[in-house]
C-alpha cells in the first residue's frame, strides 16, 4: 500500500459567517493571515520536496475556515493554484472543510471541476439547542441537507464534531454521533472542546458561566464516540486539535490555551485507554484468578498497550494486582491484541 501524505493549507476564519463562541481559527491554526494563490504553491513545494516517499499519495487539505464560504473568485484562484500540481500528477487529491450551511449544488459542481475527492463538514452537534447556544449559526437540517447532496455528487464525506460543547451532555454526543452515523460519512474528526484566548467562551469561563472538561472526562467521551463509530465502520482520523506553537500546554508561555482537557498526546490517552479495555475484557473472561498475562501486539502499538508513562501497565497491577509481559510481533493485526496467561494466582501462591 502506497504512503498517504496530507499537505494543509489552513484559511483561518476566512468567509465564516459566524463566530462561534468557542471559536478562534486565527489562534487555533496557528496563522495570522489569509491565504494567496502563491502560498498555495510555496506550502505545496515546500512538502513536496521534504516527503522522503516519492512514490505516495499526496492530498492538498485546505482546513481552518469555510472554505466554501469565501468568495467563488478566490475559491477558483485557491483550487486552481492546488489543481495544477493534479495536472502534473504530483498531487493526486483535494480535501476541503466547510459548514453545512456553505454547501449548495454550485459550490460542488465547481469543486468536482477541480478534483476535490473530500468534503468535511463542522457538524459539532446534532442538537439544535447547543448548537444555538453555541452561536453557529446552522441547524442539524443544515447538515443532513449538506451531507446528502455530497454523496450524491460522489464525493467523500466526514464529519467534524465536538465533545464538552457548553451544555452538552456524553448522551447529547453519543445521540449526535447516531444521529451522523445514518448520514453515512466515511470519516470523522474528533474534538474536545479548549477554551481559547480571545473567543465568547473564554469570556463564560472566566465568569464562572462555563466549566470544560477535565482530561479525563473528555478521554472517556471521546472514546465512547470512537466504540461507536468503530462499530459503524466509521473511520476516526483524528482525535483532539493539532498542536502548534500556541496550541499548547495552558501552562506553557505564548499558549492560546486558556483551560479545557488539554494533553499533547490526547488521542494516545483515548487509544490507549480502549486497548485497556480490551485488557480487562479478555482477562475477566479466563475461567481462573489470573497473576501474570503476555499481551501479543504489533510492534506499531506497544505505545497505546502499555499506555501514556506506562499508565495501562501500573493501572493493572493497581486494580487488578495482575503482571503484564509485552510481546512484539510483527504478524498480529495492528488493531488486535492476543492475551494469554503466563501465571495464574495458584502458581504465584506455590512458588
Amino acid at each position: 500500500m502506497k504512503k498517504q501524505y496530507i499537505i494543509p493549507i489552513f484559511v483561518p476564519h476566512l468567509g465564516c459567517p459566524n463566530e462561534c463562541t468557542f471559536c478562534n481559527q486565527r489562534k487555533i491554526s496557528g496563522q495570522q493571515k489569509n491565504v494567496t494563490e502563491e502560498d498555495v504553491k510555496t506550502t505545496i513545494e515546500y512538502y513536496l520536496d521534504s516527503f522522503k516517499d516519492k512514490d505516495s499519495k499526496v492530498e492538498v487539505a485546505f482546513f481552518g475556515g469555510s472554505f466554501t464560504a469565501i468568495d467563488s473568485d478566490l475559491q477558483e484562484r485557491l483550487l486552481k493554484a492546488a489543481y495544477k500540481y493534479i495536472l502534473e500528477k504530483k498531487v493526486h487529491s483535494i480535501r476541503v472543510s466547510t459548514r453545512p450551511d456553505c454547501i449548495d449544488k454550485e459550490v460542488l459542481k465547481r469543486l468536482k471541476r477541480y478534483k476535490v475527492k473530500t468534503i468535511e463538514l463542522g457538524v459539532q452537534s446534532t442538537n439544535n439547542y447547543i448548537l444555538d447556544k453555541c452561536k453557529r449559526g446552522h441547524t442539524f437540517e443544515d447538515v443532513k441537507r449538506a451531507s446528502r447532496l455530497i454523496r450524491w455528487y460522489g464525493f467523500t464525506l466526514g464529519h467534524q464534531v465536538m465533545v464538552g460543547l457548553p451544555e452538552s451532555t456524553a448522551l447529547d454526543e453519543l445521540n449526535t454521533a447516531k444521529d451522523l452515523a445514518k448520514l453515512k460519512p466515511k470519516i470523522v474528526r474528533i474534538y474536545p472542546v479548549l477554551v481559547i484566548r480571545g473567543t465568547e467562551l473564554e469570556r463564560d469561563y472566566l465568569e464562572g458561566l462555563y466549566e470544560p472538561l477535565s482530561v479525563e472526562q473528555a478521554v472517556e467521551r471521546c472514546k465512547d464516540l470512537c466504540y461507536f463509530f468503530n462499530k459503524k465502520r466509521i473511520k476516526v482520523i483524528r482525535i483532539g486539535l493539532q498542536n502548534t506553537d500556541t496550541i499548547c500546554d495552558p501552562s506553557k508561555a505564548g499558549s492560546d490555551v486558556v483551560a479545557g482537557p488539554y494533553h499533547e498526546t490526547f488521542r494516545q490517552l483515548v487509544e490507549s485507554s480502549m486497548y485497556y479495555d480490551n485488557i480487562v475484557e479478555k482477562i475477566k473472561k479466563f475461567n481462573t484468578k489470573v497473576k501474570e498475562v503476555e499481551v501479543k501486539v504489533n510492534p506499531q502499538n506497544v505505545s497505546n498497550v502499555v499506555g501514556f508513562k506506562k499508565q495501562n501497565i501500573s493501572k493493572l497491577k493497581d486494580t487488578y494486582d495482575v503482571d503484564v509481559l509485552i510481546k512484539m510481533d510483527e504478524k498480529c493485526p495492528q488493531s488486535k491484541i492476543e492475551v494469554a496467561v503466563t501465571k495464574r494466582y495458584q502458581d504465584f501462591i506455590d512458588e
